[in-house]
């Protein structure tokens, strides 16, 4: 079996890819993650995967094929990216309340060439009290986390309606990697 490396920092991812291939190893990419200028929400998880990859890829072997992903929870076209702080993630999450967001996860997988896709996903939070999202932002870790929630936590018990991919809102739509994956003889 082919080797495989997960550029990334994300528990969750890996948790995810372990339910499609037992065998690869993690590289820890940091990288700058801020949308450029009129770059739409495509473009920007996909250049922000391409980075991951080409960044790990770089500290590689050349011969080593290497998955990366970023996901982005977007509000009214807004890419609300990852709090910096409790009171930022309270207000992030309140902001969802009783409405409805999407979440992009770009998957971008280098070989002998790179490839990709990009999967959309909409989810609808019940109304929710700030008193139930300060007790979630105590209790779990938001600031890690694009649109300062887990769909795998508690904050499930927020969403009313997903539409699309769990994983994919996990941070890894598995569907969509296992077809790369495939595509590029890894499975």
């Amino acid at each position: 079996m082919t080797k495989l490396y997960l550029a990334s920092k994300s528990p969750r991812r890996r948790l995810l890819l372990y339910k499609l291939v037992e065998d690869f190893e993690v590289s820890v990419i940091d990288i700058e993650e801020s949308p450029h200028i009129n770059e739409s929400v495509n473009e920007y998880v996909l250049r922000i995967a391409m980075d991951k990859a080409e960044s790990a890829k770089n500290h590689l072997s050349k011969h080593v094929p290497v998955l990366s992903a970023d996901t982005e929870v977007v509000r009214d076209g807004r890419i609300l990216g990852k709090p910096g702080s409790l009171d930022v993630a309270v207000d992030m999450l309140m902001s969802l309340s009783g409405r409805c967001h999407e979440v992009y996860t770009a998957i971008v997988l280098i070989t002998d060439k790179p490839r990709h896709f990009i999967n959309k996903n909409r989810v609808c939070f019940r109304n929710i009290n700030r008193s139930e999202v300060e007790q979630y932002c105590l209790r779990q870790q938001p600031l890690d986390k694009a649109g300062a929630y887990g769909i795998q936590e508690d904050a499930a018990g927020f969403i009313d309606r997903l539409e699309g991919s769990y994983s994919g809102v996990m941070g890894l739509p598995l569907a969509d990697t296992r077809r790369l994956l495939s595509q590029a003889g890894i499975i």
